[in-house]
């Protein structure tokens, strides 16, 4: 076994990724335990709620695709909080730039019909969703360097402008009077629709959001642009100082954050929804935000806390028919998880057992 210096100097290192990991899957284990609590005073029973869940999210394979479907666009609408957190940034303008991605995508699919063969509608619908959403939440990260304004407070406030801005859309402008179940926009022409993975239901979304995670590790990770975000994220004083352009940096974060979450809106309207209305706002890009806290903002870790989190939503169905309880039960289970784990980001460094200093008195 080969014995590296950083670990001759210090044996406990290893203690530190496990805090990492420890911390969050903890505050999973506590949510459950209230969750459950929460479920007794409704009137059902704990543990058959939890089975009903698992049932519902992993139990078959027809579970597993209801749960992939739901885990695509959390994997994007995660990276619109994941990435500005490394440069330091709270953004949780998710759900607008998923909205204002969709738009995009719709509005530019609409126009280009079947002028152009279907790849090359899709591919264009993808890049007007991915830059929709990214200026999207530039303007947030505009504000927040160029005016000093709080980036969490604007990106909230513009999720709110977005949906409004949808409305406004789809009950004017774009509304199609042949479609008399809601106000909407036009169908998506079939031939320019999101296809599905052969032998299923799972939409091609799911490559869509596993690709982009894996290029956004990369980028943080392995390449300079990633170290400059890191740095300047870590101490931004040492950033100016260092001469690295702190604004140009906050701009782009915040636009390939945005444009992820675009994406994922581009995804919902082309593989699911195939036209434009209220039920775009579907609570993906605020579920994606709990995604991104519960994996650190790590992107590869979204990948499995999207999926976990997919299987969740996918069994509110099962929570209203089994155990009478409301569909927005799951919604409740959302809220305590993102509780938990925000209470457990204050418990880092604190604990005993992962300093070093104690462990070696």
């Amino acid at each position: 076994m080969t014995v590296t210096k950083a670990t001759a100097r210090d044996p406990f290192l290893w203690r530190r990724p496990l805090e990492a990991v420890f911390l969050p899957a903890a505050a999973l284990v506590v949510a459950l335990v209230i969750f459950g609590g929460f479920c007794g005073l409704a009137g059902a029973n704990p543990f058959d709620v939890y089975g009903s869940i698992y049932k519902a999210a992993f139990g078959s394979w027809s579970a597993w695709q209801n749960t992939l479907i739901r885990a695509a666009p959390l994997m994007l609408t995660a990276l619109c909080t994941a990435l500005p957190a490394r440069l330091g940034l709270v953004i949780i303008g998710n759900e607008g730039a998923l909205v204002m991605g969709g738009l995009g995508a719709m509005l530019l699919g609409l126009n280009l019909g079947t002028s152009l063969p279907p790849v090359m509608v899709q591919l264009a619908m993808a890049i007007a969703g991915m830059v929709a959403g990214g200026l999207w939440i530039m303007l947030a990260g505009a504000l927040r360097h160029y005016r000093g304004v709080n980036e969490t407070i604007s990106s909230l406030l513009l999720n709110y402008i977005a949906i409004a801005f949808l409305k406004h859309l789809v009950e004017g402008p774009l509304r199609d009077n042949s479609f008399v179940t809601k106000a909407s926009s036009a169908e998506l022409d079939p031939a320019n629709w999101l296809g599905a993975l052969p032998g299923t239901r799972i939409h091609f979304g799911l490559l869509y959001g596993l690709v982009i995670c894996v290029l956004a590790y990369v980028l943080i990770q392995r390449t300079t642009f990633g170290f400059a975000t890191r740095t300047t994220g870590g101490n931004i004083r040492a950033a100016k100082i260092a001469g690295l352009p702190v604004g140009k940096l906050t701009l782009a974060i915040c636009f390939l954050g945005g444009s992820a979450a675009g994406l994922a809106g581009m995804v919902e309207v082309a593989a699911v929804q195939k036209r434009v209305n209220e039920s775009l706002v579907s609570n993906y890009g605020n579920a994606g935000t709990l995604v991104s806290f519960v994996s650190r903002h790590i992107p590869l870790a979204t990948v499995l806390v999207a999926v976990l989190l997919g299987g969740i939503l996918a069994s509110g169905g099962i929570l209203q028919r089994s155990h009478n309880l409301p569909d927005a039960t799951v919604l409740v289970f959302q809220g305590i998880v993102f509780l938990c784990v925000l209470f457990s980001d204050s418990l880092y460094g604190k604990l005993s057992w992962f300093q070093e200093k104690a462990l070696k008195d």
